[in-house]
This record gives C-alpha cells, sequence and structure tokens, in this order.
C-alpha cells in the first residue's frame, strides 16, 4: 500500500485558490477510481473533482467552506496502485460539472424573504411499491446534506413532483414529521438552526455587499398602462402557431433595445479601479433567474438583433439551462445591462442590486387592474410599475427619467415596438 496525495490542480486560468463547497467522501471510506471526491468553487464556476485512483481516504484537506490554494493537498489516500506514474500535474483530474456557476455576474436583487408554501393541513401517510419498498426521492447533494445533519428521512418529505428542494425541507421542519403536518396556527417551538454561509450562497452575499459597498445606487419608478400591449399580446399568442408562447418580457426587451442607442449610458460597465466606462454598442442582456443554487444571471447575446420570438426561445432555453444545470460558463457572463424580475411573486415596486459592474439594472414589477380616468371617463386598465435603479457615477437622474419616459411611450403604444 502506499500513500497518494491528491494536490487541488490547476482548474482555470489565473485561479489562484478555490472553496470547499462540498465533500462526497469522508476519512475512512473505501472508494474507486473516478469516484466523486468534492466540489470546489473558484470565482468563475464550481468544479466537480473525481478520484485518479481508488482506495481509502485516510485525509482531508479541511470543512465546507474552507478556502485552500492551487496545488495544495486536498485528498489523502491509501492506495494499492501504483502511484510513481503520477506526476504533479496530472495527479487529479477536474470535471466540470453539469451545473456551472459565473459569479462576476450573478449579484442579485435586494435581499428577498424565504418563501415557503403552506402545505396541506393533513399529509396521508406516503405509499409503499409493490415490493414494499418507499419510492425513491429525488434531491440535490446540498439538500441531501442538509436533511441527514438535521437527521430527517426525505421519503417523509412532501415534494411537488418529488424532487425535494429546501423549500420542501423547511416546510417539513416548520410545519410537522412522520405525523403529518401541523396546521398553521401552531406555535410548537423549534430549535435554532446554524447555516454556515458557503458555495453559491457566499458568492452572491460577497457580490451584491460589493455592489453595494461601491456603488451610489439610486432608484426611480414609473408607472405605465400596459393595457395595450397585453392586449397585442394576447393577440399575438392566439395567431402564434408553432411558436413560443410569450410572456411580456420579449416585448419589453425589444423597447429597452430600441430605447437604448438615445441613451448609451445605460448599456456601460465602469471599471472604477481603471477610472474607465466601456459604452457597448450590443446589448447583452441579463436575466435574473432563481435556481436552486442560488440566482444565475443567464445572458441573452445580441438581444437587439432578436425578435420577439427568438427572444422569447431565448428566454425560455436560457432559463431552463440556468435550473436544470446545463448553462454553459459563457451563457453566464458577460452581460451589459440586467433584467430583473420576481414574476408571479409580483410586487408594488422593487429596488434592484446593480449587477457589478455594468452601471443599470431594470426591473418590472407586478400587473394590476385598477380603474382609471382615460380622457372625460373612467376604464379598467391594466398597470405596472417599472423600477431602474442606476450607478450615480455613471448615470444622473435626468438620464435614468427620461429613459423610462422613453420606453413608457414604447409599451404604451406598441405599435412603435415593430416601427422602424
Amino acid at each position: 500500500m502506499a500513500k497518494f496525495t491528491f494536490n487541488l490542480p490547476d482548474i482555470g486560468e489565473g485561479i489562484a485558490e478555490a472553496e470547499i463547497v462540498a465533500w462526497h467522501v469522508k476519512v475512512g471510506d473505501q472508494i474507486s477510481e473516478d469516484q466523486p471526491l468534492a466540489d470546489m468553487m473558484t470565482d468563475k464556476a464550481t468544479v466537480e473533482m473525481e478520484s485518479p485512483v481508488a482506495g481509502v481516504v485516510t485525509r482531508l484537506a479541511g470543512e465546507a467552506g474552507d478556502v485552500i490554494a492551487i496545488g495544495s493537498m486536498l485528498v489523502e489516500i491509501e492506495t494499492a496502485t501504483d502511484v510513481s506514474d503520477f506526476s504533479p500535474a496530472a495527479d487529479a483530474k477536474a470535471e466540470e460539472p453539469s451545473a456551472v456557476a459565473t459569479v462576476e455576474d450573478e449579484v442579485p436583487q435586494a435581499p428577498e424573504p424565504e418563501v415557503v408554501a403552506a402545505p396541506p393541513a393533513v399529509e396521508k401517510p406516503q405509499e409503499t411499491s409493490v415490493s414494499g419498498h418507499r419510492p425513491a426521492v429525488t434531491a440535490s447533494p446540498a439538500v441531501r446534506a442538509r436533511a441527514k445533519d438535521l437527521g430527517v428521512d426525505l421519503t417523509d418529505v412532501k415534494a411537488a413532483g418529488g424532487h425535494v428542494r429546501h423549500a420542501d425541507l423547511d416546510a417539513y421542519l416548520n410545519y410537522g414529521s412522520g405525523q403529518g403536518y401541523r396546521p398553521a396556527h401552531s406555535s410548537a417551538k423549534r430549535d435554532d438552526e446554524v447555516i454556515k454561509v458557503i458555495g453559491m450562497r457566499r458568492r452572491i452575499a460577497d457580490n451584491m455587499a460589493a455592489s453595494k459597498r461601491h456603488i451610489p445606487h439610486f432608484t426611480y419608478v414609473e408607472e405605465i398602462d400596459v393595457t395595450a400591449i397585453e392586449a397585442m399580446r394576447a393577440d399575438l399568442n392566439d395567431n402564434r402557431g408553432t411558436k413560443p408562447k410569450l410572456t411580456l418580457l420579449p416585448m419589453l426587451i425589444v423597447a429597452i433595445c430600441k430605447t437604448i442607442p438615445q441613451f448609451p449610458m445605460l448599456n456601460a460597465r465602469f471599471d472604477d479601479e481603471a477610472g474607465v466606462v466601456t459604452r457597448h454598442g450590443s446589448v447583452h442582456l441579463g436575466m435574473a433567474t432563481q435556481t436552486q443554487a442560488g440566482l444565475m444571471v443567464p445572458v441573452i447575446r445580441d438581444a437587439q438583433d432578436k425578435n420577439i420570438w427568438q427572444l422569447a426561445s431565448e428566454i425560455s432555453r436560457l432559463a431552463d439551462a440556468a435550473r436544470n444545470g446545463t448553462a454553459k460558463s459563457e451563457e453566464l457572463s458577460g452581460s451589459t445591462l440586467t433584467v430583473t424580475s420576481l414574476g408571479p411573486l409580483g410586487g408594488i415596486a422593487t429596488t434592484p442590486v446593480i449587477n457589478r459592474p455594468e452601471v443599470a439594472i431594470i426591473g418590472p414589477n407586478k400587473i394590476v387592474e385598477r380603474p382609471m380616468f382615460v380622457g372625460e371617463n373612467i376604464e379598467a386598465r391594466k398597470l405596472m410599475n417599472l423600477s431602474i435603479s442606476c450607478d450615480h457615477r455613471v448615470v444622473d437622474g435626468w438620464d435614468a427619467a427620461s429613459y423610462v419616459q422613453a420606453l413608457k411611450k414604447l409599451i404604451e403604444k406598441p405599435v412603435l415596438l415593430f416601427a422602424d
């Protein structure tokens, strides 16, 4: 038997260190060649490390959340494999996982309260299969690890579609256990829960803090009558044939791109260390998307060149890729302007945090139907508030307000969206 030291390999150009996000092994485990050892996060991606040898784990570098340098010991393995052929450059194999998350472009909106769906008052006992075994449960490694730490059997947790998420686990912990869910009015005391902030959540926290620390934000909100554009959207959907179903977002993106040439200071990135603002000719639109791993920002490249149907397809494709972990690194970086929305959660108004180093972020809010004066008559109209947060070092309040007024004109007269 020989001792084999698995050193953290060079997993990206210019990367000096990586954070341990999760361990897949522990000391004493018998492992096989190519077995996953740990998930490591850099400032560009999360990478799954695999063992190049079979053997027994004898030492680990640290705990989840620790940061270690490239080239330093990650795992020590006692192995019968001849390790003389392993050079320092080849003693580890790193494989990009399906879930790749950039950090630079993942600055989220203002902190949101965690929303936990209220479960039914009474939960029926979970059915078993014909063989008598309980059905298999799908869940991410993070959810499984958390459930194990809490001593929770995931087969007891109710989950829509059978895939257990953190919110499902929270609901189970809040409202009951194996005896069925307790009613929402229950006031049973729960122990405090200490959660280490690591991985994607720590990156998001760091980027949000950096954005607020470096950027003097200001937010402007305007009310927009979306009655006409919603009617146009309904007509387009009724006659779309095999085209994708339209939401308001593709039409809003068309309006954003048509007005940007008049306001180039908004489609820009600010390198505050160099003191240089780059105004981009193309609109690479970031689209804030909530995923199990946290808030990601997939990017619609050259959004100004796409029509509403192409935008609808790209929005769907990128959102699905971000949520199921197949988004490529280049699809999660390089945005020049970002749109963020709470979707079905709505909200009267938002003050979104800028996706640094961009200088502006646009937030459409909930559509509500209210009576309003149209000439001398009172009519039911569909209204939506539109928020924009800007970097006051680069964008003046007058520019932000003027830009939103230009958007308002296009949205309230949507035929202009399709005019040259």
